[in-house]
C-alpha cells in the first residue's frame, strides 16, 4: 500500500491568497478542502500578518506535509509584481514556520501538468481541476489554482505524469 502524502497547494495574493489541500495515494488524488484568505485594505504588513495567521491556521487544522507554491511573474506594472512577490514571501514564511517543505512551480509548469497546454485559460484550469478532483461544482478561481499547483506538486510538476485519464480523451490540450 502506498504512503498517504497531504499537499498544500499556494496561489499567493495581497487581496485574495486561495489555498488548496489534497492527498496523494498512489497515484490516486482526494480533495480535501480549499478557500481564499482575504486581506483588508489598508498596511502592507498587516495584509502580510493575514496571510500568515491564516495560513498558519489552515496548516494546523490539516497538517500537510507538503507545499507547492506558484511562482512570481513579472507584471507590466513592477509595484504590482513587487507587492505579489511580498505576499507570495508571506505565504512561504508560513510553510516554513512550520517546518514544511515548500516547492515552488511556475504557472506554465501548473497549467501544463493539469491542464496539458502551458497557455491554458483559468477557466480550462478550473473546470480540469474540477474533473481530476471529481468535485460536484466549480471551486473559486483562486482555490482552483491553489488545487492546480497542489497537483503539479503530487505528479511532480511533470505534465499529465501519472494523473488518472481512464475515459477522457485529448483534444486541443484538454482531456474532454
Amino acid at each position: 500500500m502506498s504512503d498517504v502524502i497531504r499537499i498544500l497547494g499556494i496561489d499567493p495574493g495581497l487581496r485574495a491568497t486561495g489555498f488548496g489541500i489534497l492527498e496523494k495515494t498512489g497515484s490516486k488524488l482526494t480533495y480535501i478542502t480549499s478557500g481564499c484568505i482575504r486581506t483588508a485594505s489598508g498596511e502592507l504588513p498587516l495584509r502580510l500578518k493575514t496571510i500568515i495567521d491564516g495560513l498558519a491556521e489552515i496548516i494546523g487544522d490539516n497538517a500537510p506535509v507538503q507545499v507547492a507554491v506558484e511562482k512570481v511573474f513579472v507584471n507590466v506594472n513592477p509595484q504590482s509584481t513587487l507587492l505579489l512577490g511580498q505576499a507570495r514571501g508571506a505565504a512561504i514564511c508560513a510553510a516554513v514556520m512550520h517546518n514544511l517543505p515548500v516547492s515552488e512551480y511556475t504557472a506554465l509548469q501548473v497549467k501544463q501538468a493539469v491542464v496539458g497546454n502551458g497557455h491554458a485559460k483559468k477557466e480550462q484550469v478550473q473546470e480540469m481541476v474540477k474533473r481530476l478532483l471529481r468535485l460536484a461544482g466549480d471551486p473559486n478561481p483562486d482555490a482552483a489554482d491553489a488545487l492546480a499547483c497542489a497537483i503539479c506538486h503530487a505528479h511532480g510538476g511533470q505534465g499529465l505524469g501519472l494523473l488518472a485519464t481512464a475515459g477522457y480523451r485529448m483534444k486541443r490540450g484538454r482531456l474532454v
